[in-house]
């Protein structure tokens, strides 16, 4: 077993999503002579994966650089290509520090068909951040009081309520029914099937930057293009799903052989391995040989992962006010603080949370991004397009049909299905959402 001394070294990447990117990118910027990266599909990428609609650009993947300030290696990266607006790299965007709640200005649609009021909903989202600030700090403090945030939620939120919201008893059942939405919300957040499934001491891990949130105007694609331009021609190999990595032979000419699906056989000194966590918990007990070690092994089963989805739809017309940057949608006839649906196959649309409206109007047309997370989602992927379509339609008609938006324009069920113009459905697993709740 022979390795081949220093930057000669042969080095095989496995993924060509941004990770496996910034590792051969790293590696032939250092000199590096040797580098090969093996792709399973016929794209680089990854989740990083920009579309269109009509004529108009969708983030299909990746849609938001979270935090873009020097601390974030992709905004940076952003900012050396120069792919973002002046606003976006500006000191002053980059300072503001929103604790992971951007302040986008919300709507909160009913599913008795009205407009709920911002005055009566604005105290949910304040006292429903807060507990998730008070999850956040378990992190450091310990002693947790339950296992789960979707628990520690469960437990407090309605004691809290019942403090501050007793002068207004009216207003009780639609703020908690909105409180099980933004628990689904979080579902998204934090890419998992229920809030029951994040541990409440390990919730403060997550580490927020300052910066607001921000796009990228040519689209998130524009940062592929820019790395792969930097990368020798054809140091990427397409449509080279791999089977088997057999590493640590002895005997062999080089310590690692890495087996295609196709059989070719590629020797290297060393691979880096970029696959997604859902793959390798999958894949794990085939896909390398000899196995990790048991403790790796079990590190990797007890780590989360769950399914995020996408659901575009365009308008030739919004029904939403123009300064309105995410709709809430409000399950009224929902009582308590669950996150999961009872009946995934009648049921799975309740799942979804709202819609973000895609900013500015000149760059995206009138287009939402409605967000759904769980089994529920997964259950979507079985759908045909049309069966979605036809369940969204009817979704929007029930909560538009009968209610006035505030400058008193009536929505019939009818105007609303009518300028629904194409879908486009697209799976993100452990897609980067959206972290929204300050009014």
């Amino acid at each position: 077993m022979a390795r081949r001394p220093g930057l000669d070294a042969r080095i095989v990447v496995v993924g060509c999503g941004i990770a496996g990117l910034g590792a051969a990118q790293r590696l032939v910027r250092r000199g590096f002579r040797d580098v090969r990266v093996l792709e399973a599909t016929a794209r680089s990428g990854g989740r990083v994966h920009t579309g269109r609609l009509g004529s108009n650009i969708v983030e299909i993947g990746a849609n938001w650089i979270h935090g873009p300030s020097q601390e974030n290696p992709v905004f940076r990266l952003a900012c050396g290509y120069n792919l973002l607006d002046q606003e976006a790299m500006s000191e002053e965007n980059q300072a503001v520090d929103v604790g992971g709640h951007p302040p986008f200005v919300p709507s909160f649609l009913s599913s008795n068909g009205r407009w709920l009021s911002a005055d009566v909903m604005a105290p949910v989202i304040q006292l429903y951040t807060s507990l998730l600030d008070k999850c956040q700090s378990f992190h450091t403090t310990g002693g947790e009081p339950v296992e789960s945030v979707g628990e520690f939620i469960r437990r407090e939120l309605p004691k809290l309520a019942m403090q501050e919201w007793q002068d207004q008893p009216a207003a009780w059942d639609a703020r908690m029914a909105f409180a099980r939405t933004l628990l689904k919300v979080e579902c998204c957040v934090c890419g998992t099937h229920s809030m029951d499934h994040v541990g409440l001491g390990a919730f403060g891990m997550y580490t927020t930057l300052p910066g607001l949130d921000c796009t990228f105007p040519g689209g998130y694609e524009g940062l592929i293009d820019h790395m792969m331009a930097e990368l020798p021609k054809d140091i990427v190999s397409y449509n080279r799903p791999v089977k088997c990595i057999h590493w640590n032979e002895s005997g062999s000419a080089l310590p690692v052989r890495i087996e295609c699906e196709n059989g070719e056989m590629v020797p290297a000194d060393h691979v880096i391995l970029t696959v997604p966590l859902g793959y390798l918990k999958k894949h794990q007990n085939t896909l390398l040989d000899p196995p990790l070690p048991l403790g790796k092994k079990h590190s990797i089963q007890r780590m989360g992962f769950g399914t995020n989805n996408k659901i575009f739809l365009e308008f030739e017309e919004p029904f939403w006010e123009p300064d309105c940057e995410i709709i809430y949608l409000v399950w009224e006839d929902e009582v308590g603080l669950t996150d999961v649906v009872t009946d995934i196959r009648t049921s799975w649309i309740k799942k979804l949370s709202g819609f973000t409206v895609l900013k500015p109007t000149e760059r995206y047309g009138h287009v939402l991004c409605g967000w759904i997370a769980g089994h529920e989602s997964e259950y979507m992927e079985t759908l045909s397009e049309a069966e979605v379509l036809h369940t969204v339609t009817q979704l929007i008609r029930r909560f538009t049909g009968r209610c006035r938006n505030p400058s008193s324009t009536m929505y019939t069920p009818n105007a609303v299905t009518s300028n629904i113009l194409q879908p486009i459905v697209s799976t993100v697993h452990q897609h980067e959402p959206p972290n929204h709740y300050s009014p």
